[in-house]
């Protein structure tokens, strides 16, 4: 990390610091800042062209992928007002979404363009990745013995919660948390709860998979495995196999050998398959029982926001989350599900402009790694970004997943380039 430009020694110093601004309650003020301040760095770099210092020029035009995920994210805005305007949300209420958005799905957009633009390399984030891991398995003991020697769970709401977020835990530092239902300590490191953790720390492993030294290659595995273990999180053990091992398994795809093992495997379902079904229906059930609890309320909100979707804003949806009853814990209606919460928020839509990129990008993750390790950390990273999406509102967590987003869009460029070549 000698070589570093500007560009590069900012990111990278940013990621060494993220247990720092934890420690402070900063990371969700962060995020955003960086986003719109290298989002802005890179229209500058490509309006100025040569003028630009040699190190931070522009790698290039903007990849179409990266196209689609701007356009996507500028549609979310525009249904935001829409909704708002059919509800007769009010200016007050529309200029805080407004801002909302500026801090969560413009994320999805801003770090990807910066990925693409500014010369930016893999190997920094990869490391930086890494070097948080050291903070964390540095700071874990004490976590981890903090239920069991008398340490509160909560040490601190910082005063920037004045800025305004989606809620106080962004703004909150944690030794730990009780889990209501089992009653049993869950640890969230830097992350606002539990499984939002589990998927950073399978991120971290993906990153580390990347990094060349086996030292610090060894230290982001281990932190990234103990995050996931620690959150106590069923989506985080999925994301930790499915996220690193099926990326690598899409060169199969061009073995003949492994098509006719797969059609061996296919043979045998006529005899095998009714164990089979009986034993992965066990195995969901299983899963699901695991936390019977978050289970029931997370049904029980997608049931809910998808009717009323249907029902009731079919198109432009309700323009914000709204409320919810004690059947769901009084958990808001549109959270908790990034597809579901978007169609109740911003109807159909919205729901477009988030698929339409989003498939586009795994499309194209998928393809390269079938023929190039190249593609395996962008996919891995949508693989995760989709989990995420089925148990989380991926926008109002983008401030901590920026790292992943930046290499979707490095990964654009790669292909946008390996084309031109």
């Amino acid at each position: 990390m000698t070589d570093l430009n500007p560009i590069e020694r900012f990111i990278y110093k940013t990621l060494v610091l993220t247990w720092p601004l934890y420690g402070l309650g900063a990371l969700y003020i962060v995020g955003p800042v960086i986003a719109w301040l290298l989002g802005g760095l890179a229209v500058l770099v490509m309006y100025l062209g040569p003028a630009v210092r040699s190190d931070m020029q522009a790698t290039g035009r903007i990849p179409p992928v990266v196209w689609a995920w701007i356009v996507g994210m500028f549609g979310l805005l525009v249904a935001l007002w829409i909704g708002h305007l059919d509800w007769v949300l009010g200016l007050k209420l529309t200029i805080k979404s407004t801002i909302g958005w500026a801090k969560g799905w413009a994320l999805l957009a801003l770090f990807p363009l910066v990925g693409a633009v500014l010369p930016i390399r893999r190997s920094v984030l990869a490391r930086g990745q890494c070097v948080i891991g050291l903070w964390t398995l540095i700071l874990a003991p004490a976590m981890l013995a903090a239920p069991y020697i008398g340490l509160p769970e909560k040490i601190l709401t910082s005063p920037l919660k004045a800025v305004g977020g989606p809620g106080p835990e962004y703004f909150s530092v944690y030794f730990f948390t009780w889990d209501p239902g089992s009653w049993t300590p869950r640890w969230q490191f830097y992350a606002p709860w539990s499984p939002f953790a589990a998927l950073l720390g399978v991120v971290m492993v993906l990153f580390a998979l990347e990094e060349r030294c086996i030292k610090w290659r060894s230290i982001g595995i281990a932190a990234g495995t103990l995050m996931i273990l620690a959150s106590k999180s069923r989506m985080g053990l999925v994301g930790l196999v499915a996220c690193t091992v099926g990326p690598r398994m899409m060169p199969l795809l061009l073995r003949s050998w492994a098509w006719h093992i797969g059609a061996g495997i296919a043979a045998s379902m006529a005899v095998l398959g009714t164990t089979v079904v009986l034993a992965a229906t066990d195995a969901v059930a299983a899963f699901k029982g695991a936390r019977a609890d978050s289970t029931r309320v997370r049904e029980t909100l997608q049931r809910i926001a998808s009717e009323r979707w249907q029902t009731e804003a079919y198109w432009f949806g309700h323009g914000t989350v709204q409320p919810g009853s004690h059947a769901v814990e009084y958990m808001p209606i549109g959270s908790h599900h990034t597809w579901f919460g978007l169609l109740f928020v911003k109807g159909m839509v919205g729901l477009l402009c988030l698929l339409v990129p989003f498939v586009w990008q795994t499309l194209l993750a998928l393809k390269d790694a079938t023929t190039s390790p190249r593609g395996y950390l962008p996919l891995g990273v949508m693989m995760t970004l989709t989990l995420l999406s089925f148990g989380e509102n991926v926008e109002i967590e983008a401030y901590l997943l920026w790292p992943g987003l930046m290499v979707l869009g490095i990964h654009a460029r790669e292909c946008a380039d390996g084309r031109r070549g």
